[in-house]
């Protein structure tokens, strides 16, 4: 059975070497473990996670597919992602599923439905299920996705879907830690068209219009023209691909094969273009500032004389006596000075 990956704190008794080497070894224990430990927001566990992943990134393993999935509530995700996983587990690929669930800003609960939705493939041999919430993160993705994509890369996963929380301007992050971005769409949604950001439909390298069967055929078609449509009207953010739209049906099979197919042409042209190297090196780029700063906001937070300080601007700005912008150069300044005095 597919390890569904327990909801637990790490065990001490276990060290980061066990740890790697379990991961080495293509053991889904450590791996869910190892996802645990960079999870926790925990000073120790943060260290000992930062040690683990700086090892187990230097794991030598063939290059594995990153490609984030989102899409409209109700355009079936989680069950085209269950399809399509089971297509690639019959051809011999081994498939982690990072699927981040929403979570209530207010208490940070989750529905962690994911694993009930993906039935089929959270029983197989060769598939990791890890549902994750995004704890009100940008985007609906967890902070720590792109190390728990590492860490299922180097436990042997050669490939890693990403699903991620619905479609807004937020889902551009899924696009910074992931190689392709698959958008996926219901047929007759020309209105659904029109709402779904301008950003999303930009940053898609491919387009599956699902629930192309039956009765929905023929709208799956008139749906395809549109956003082929749409799509010639913006710039590729690729020099070396034009975006793709295929109809498909997660519920009967249909297309998911050419649906594949044309995933694994786009891996072939950026590769031989030599986009994908430049494309992890920019991955790798964009998200050590993003770390940087949520590093420095972490500093500044814990840091009592400047969030006292920043507590008495709070009135001014909620008053209008002092614009936001000027309150944050303030509080800034005064926690720079107090890291040099």
């Amino acid at each position: 059975m597919a390890w569904l990956a327990p909801r637990r704190r790490p065990l001490s008794s276990r060290s980061v070497s066990e740890l790697v080497d379990g991961i080495r070894a293509g053991d889904r224990a450590a791996l869910a473990r190892a996802i645990t430990l960079v999870e926790s927001t925990r000073p120790d566990h943060r260290q000992q996670a930062r040690e683990l992943v700086s090892k187990c990134v230097r794991i030598p393993r063939p290059r594995a597919l990153r490609i984030g999935l989102t899409g409209t509530p109700g355009v079936g995700k989680s069950t085209f992602i269950e399809a399509l996983g089971m297509l690639l587990l019959e051809r011999g690929h081994r498939v982690a599923v990072l699927a981040v669930d929403p979570s209530s800003a207010r208490s940070g609960g989750s529905i962690l439905g994911d694993k009930t939705r993906m039935q089929d493939l959270s029983v197989a041999d060769a598939a990791y299920v890890r549902p994750s919430p995004s704890r009100g993160s940008l985007g609906g993705v967890a902070r720590n996705t792109l190390d728990s994509i590492i860490l299922a890369e180097a436990c042997g996963y050669d490939v890693c879907l990403v699903e991620t929380v619905g479609v807004g301007q937020s889902e551009t992050m899924v696009a910074d830690m992931v190689d392709m971005f698959v958008l996926l769409m219901q047929p007759g949604s020309g209105d659904e068209l029109q709402g779904v950001k301008r950003g999303i439909m930009e940053l898609a390298d491919l387009v599956v219009v699902n629930k192309a069967d039956g009765p929905m055929e023929l709208a799956a078609s008139l749906t395809r023209s549109e956003i082929l449509n749409a799509l010639h009207l913006m710039i590729p953010r690729r020099a070396s691909w034009c975006p793709k739209v295929v109809r498909a049906s997660a519920a009967t099979g249909h297309n998911l094969d050419r649906v594949w197919s044309t995933v694994l042409h786009y891996f072939d042209v950026l590769a031989r273009s030599g986009e994908w190297d430049a494309l992890r090196a920019a991955q790798r780029q964009k998200w050590m500032w993003r770390e940087v700063s949520h590093l420095l906001l972490a500093k500044l937070d814990r840091d009592a004389k400047t969030r006292a300080f920043a507590k008495s601007l709070e009135a001014d700005v909620l008053d209008g006596a002092i614009p936001p912008g000027v309150a944050a150069e303030q509080i800034v300044s005064g926690f720079l000075k107090s890291m040099t005095s």
